[in-house]
């Protein structure tokens, strides 16, 4: 019996991550949620930048 797969998303695009960051950054001091915010988006770009070199490989 096989199990349904789950829908594989395209890998994010680095540079639309890197452009939320610095929006983030952009507006002045972080609060906790913001810090928690720029954690996630630091590892979610380093996981796209990740692909992307993958991809070229």
């Amino acid at each position: 019996m096989s199990t349904p797969s789950e829908p594989v998303a395209p890998p994010a695009d680095p540079a639309v991550i890197n452009c939320r960051i610095r929006t983030l950054l952009g507006s002045g001091e972080l609060t906790p949620e913001g810090r928690a915010e720029y954690g996630r988006l630091l590892v979610e770009w380093e996981a796209a930048v990740r692909a992307e070199q993958e991809l070229a490989a």
